[in-house]
């Protein structure tokens, strides 16, 4: 209430002034005999005086943001687009020059409405949000390369590591148990921690393994694949066509889609024959893993979510048809620019 009253007093105050300035020199004009109505121009001053003033009054208590800064604008245009027409007709209204002032200011105000206001235009919205899931993508890209480059260096600090002392560990172990022949219960003893230190070797290399295989970051995705062949129950055949390197999120999880998809044929289908084929072009890497078995494969399961979550994560196409009587067919498509 306290706040509203000097507002309004400053707002009168102006009021009045051009009041008084108006009747001042009309009185003035009457009382020199009239003729041209010089005070027009009083008038029309006195009028561009007040008008701020009733801006001030009316946007003052707006919440600051492109919708105000518009009015703003919109008002200042307004007023200076009377201004031009009043001195259009107190000049005589000769000609039409008005309109060419007239219409800067149109063009001007409506520029301006344009840019401030355009996150609520639906054609530059669009583009707002494509140019930002366009972004979204790229950092994602870089997101998901960089892990897999940091899996990849924890792979090899584990295998450099702690996987070569527990293998220098064993060997010991070994030489110690052969010296400690008439000691049997040493010997026992020196047995069963060799035995721990081959079976932690054996989960450590598994561990390391499902992180990155080596041969995937030192020779690529087709000779990973190819050598799944040593560990995969099924027989199997790799077609490749093209062996460029691809970006490391990328090589992750098509090795993955081939290992599981290798894993689940050598587990439902053993002896099945398994062809694999990799087809590289400059942008997309499609994956194509078949097996003969008798088919009837969950597509939702759990493994086939994690290779679909996996796939799609790169902005990726993936699908499984396994009807009953077979074959299974895995089918990957990843998005492989750089």
């Amino acid at each position: 209430m306290t706040e509203e009253r000097p507002r309004a007093s400053v707002l009168a105050s102006a009021i009045a002034f051009a009041a008084v300035n108006v009747l001042i020199t009309t009185v003035i004009w009457a009382a020199t005999g009239g003729g041209y109505f010089w005070p027009c121009w009083v008038i029309l001053g006195s009028w561009l005086f007040v008008m701020p003033f009733v801006w001030w009054r009316l946007l003052r208590d707006r919440p600051r943001g492109p919708h105000t800064r518009v009015l703003w604008t919109l008002n200042v245009c307004a007023t200076l687009i009377v201004v031009e027409f009043a001195d259009w007709a107190f000049t005589g209204a000769q000609g039409f020059w008005v309109f060419w002032p007239v219409f800067g200011l149109v063009l001007f105000a409506g520029l301006h409405a344009l840019l401030d206001l355009r996150g609520w235009l639906p054609f530059l919205r669009a583009r707002e949000l494509e140019e930002r899931v366009a972004t979204l993508s790229r950092t994602r890209r870089g997101a998901l390369d960089a892990q897999a480059s940091e899996l990849r260096r924890t792979e090899r600090d584990l295998h450099d590591g702690a996987q070569a002392r527990l293998v220098a560990l064993s060997m010991q172990l070994g030489r110690a148990e052969a010296k400690l022949e008439d000691h049997p219960e040493a010997a026992e003893l020196i047995r069963s921690a060799k035995e721990e230190a081959t079976t932690a070797i054996a989960e450590l290399r598994d561990l390391t393994r499902g992180i990155a295989p080596p041969v995937l970051a030192d020779r690529g995705l087709v000779a990973a694949v190819e050598a799944l062949t040593e560990r995969s129950r099924a027989s199997l055949t790799v077609v490749a066509v093209g062996a460029d390197r691809l970006p490391p999120a990328v090589e992750s999880a098509a090795y993955f889609v081939v290992a599981e998809s290798l894993a689940n044929a050598g587990k439902h289908a053993p002896g099945a024959l398994v062809r694999v084929r990799i087809d590289q072009t400059r942008d997309v890497l499609t994956l194509d893993v078949s097996d003969d078995g008798p088919g009837g494969a969950d597509a939702s399961g759990s493994g086939i979510d994690g290779l679909r979550a996996r796939v799609e994560a790169l902005d990726g196409r993936f699908s499984v048809t396994s009807p009953t009587g077979g074959p299974t067919h895995v089918h990957a498509e990843l998005p492989c620019e750089s």
